[in-house]
């Protein structure tokens, strides 16, 4: 969700660079926090490309109590992460997020009396903000999870707060947003004993303030109701934002309000405490065009109410931004001659299936949420026509199972294909529906060249991915 506000405040520290009172003004909004809080060992600088963790946190402190709730006394926690990779040639960057629900090993982290923490295995990522229990969180121990999860440096880390992102929207002129049907308090705030006003119309639609923050933080109204469904929601605000920001050009007098907003409410490591060091940041931003920069989910599945991380996928995934190549495997700069990258074969079965002009339904038959909006995807990946997703009338499927109508079983067949195991079952309405079982919610979506992958050779990404570039309308399936 803050992807934005960095590559913003680093566009108008570069177009305002020579207006002294600017920069002067700009550096003395900048807040770093200590670098001694950063794991003694770490994985090695790389020379190929730099990687940024933006936070966004919802921390209470300031006037962020009043416009996300709870008390200003709260523990600092983070609401959002990316984990962005900007590649070598300056010209590609790929965003991954990281849910804040993912189990994943918090390595020791320093407390604010100065002692370290011991190991913490199979706890939520979003836990390591809060080592310590501030009320500004521990931006350096999210740091060292990341660095210790994806084996790469974390050259830079970044927070942004519900207030710094609120004003930042307003600063741009709102953002466009396209919502697939009306939405209510009630959906904001789930405890709730009524619906409320009505908030967001259905249709699309221009954002900004406290309005775009109900957008992105919102859960149950829109979507399958789970935190991966919002995360995609996030994502294409954060494309249709950049597209705003890049489309507004390098104009002091639109950008300085965006820039005064944002550094008064980031907190950043000491590598970019100055207008200086943002300066020199955003020329490592300024050739990345709209449609080479990508985001991305960590492959991931759930784990019971909280989200697993998939391997090998992920670490598939952290080989090919160490070696600088793009999610197709290829270099950012080009490169097709490299002796390292495996050669493609013929892949597995489910990469041969191809859905074109076959409609189905999907019903989750499960009580895992987000399940059949999962296997909605993986079917529209292989163009599969989905007519829609609910959940079945009973949630206790154990295997996957295939259902078909007169005159289509060719068409089931070719739905199973994406389902290894599952069951073909003939009934009497027309079409085809696929009601997914537990044992898709426990399988990793793992491919063949990604089970043979490591750091040498990293392989093509499967995870599907969302360019800055996509008009926010053109799939509401993240709504």
């Amino acid at each position: 969700m803050r992807l934005f506000l960095v590559i913003g405040v680093s566009l108008v520290v570069l177009a305002t660079a020579g207006a002294g009172w600017v920069y002067f003004k700009l550096n003395g909004n900048i807040n770093t926090f200590a670098a001694d809080g950063i794991a003694r060992e770490r994985p090695k600088s790389s020379a190929a490309g730099q990687n940024v963790l933006i936070i966004g946190s919802d921390a209470r402190t300031g006037g962020n109590d009043k416009l996300g709730g709870g008390d200003k006394d709260d523990v600092g926690r983070s609401d959002t992460a990316f984990l962005l990779h900007i590649y070598g040639d300056g010209k590609h960057a790929v965003g991954v997020s990281i849910p804040r629900d993912s189990l994943v090993d918090i390595p020791p982290c320093k407390l604010p009396d100065g002692s370290w923490t011991h190991e913490q295995n199979n706890t939520m990522f979003n836990a390591a903000f809060s080592v310590g229990q501030s009320p500004k969180g521990n931006p350096a121990c999210s740091q060292n999870t990341i660095e210790k999860m994806t084996g790469m440096r974390v050259d830079h880390t970044v927070v942004v707060d519900f207030e710094g992102f609120s004003a930042m929207t307003s600063a741009v002129g709102g953002v466009k947003v396209c919502v697939p049907k009306d939405v209510y308090q009630g959906d904001l705030n789930p405890n709730r004993k009524s619906r409320g006003e009505q908030i967001f119309p259905k249709g699309e639609q221009t954002v900004s303030g406290q309005k775009a923050l109900d957008y992105v933080r919102i859960r149950h109204g829109i979507g399958d109701g789970s935190d991966i469904g919002r995360i995609q929601r996030q994502q294409a605000f954060v494309s249709s934002l950049i597209k705003k920001i890049k489309g507004q050009g390098l104009n002091p007098t639109t950008l300085l309000p965006l820039a005064d907003a944002a550094t008064k409410s980031l907190i950043v490591d000491p590598g970019l405490g100055s207008a200086d060091k943002l300066l020199s940041f955003a020329m490592s931003l300024k050739n990345i065009d709209l449609h080479n920069i990508n985001f991305i989910t960590v492959p991931w599945r759930y784990q019971g109410a909280r989200v697993a991380i998939v391997q090998p996928n992920a670490d598939n995934l952290w080989a090919t931004l160490r070696a600088d190549r793009t999610l197709d495997g290829e270099y950012a700069g080009g490169k097709q001659d490299d002796p390292k990258k495996p050669k493609k074969d013929g892949g597995p079965s489910k990469e041969s299936v191809s859905g074109d002009g076959v409609a189905v339904a999907v019903y989750n038959g499960t009580t895992v949420p987000g399940l059949g909006a999962r296997a909605a995807d993986e079917l529209k990946s292989h163009k599969f026509t989905v007519t829609g997703t609910d959940t079945a009338k009973s949630q206790t499927h154990t295997g996957t199972v295939v259902q078909y109508g007169p005159g289509a079983e060719a068409h089931a067949k070719t739905v199973a294909g994406l389902f290894p195991g599952a069951q073909l079952q003939q009934v009497t309405a027309d079409g085809v529906a696929v009601v997914v079982g537990q044992t898709y919610a426990a399988s990793p979506e793992s491919s063949k060249d990604g089970k043979d992958a490591t750091p040498d050779a990293p392989t093509k990404v499967k995870e599907k991915s969302r360019s800055a570039d996509t008009d926010p309308c053109a799939d509401l399936s993240y709504g």
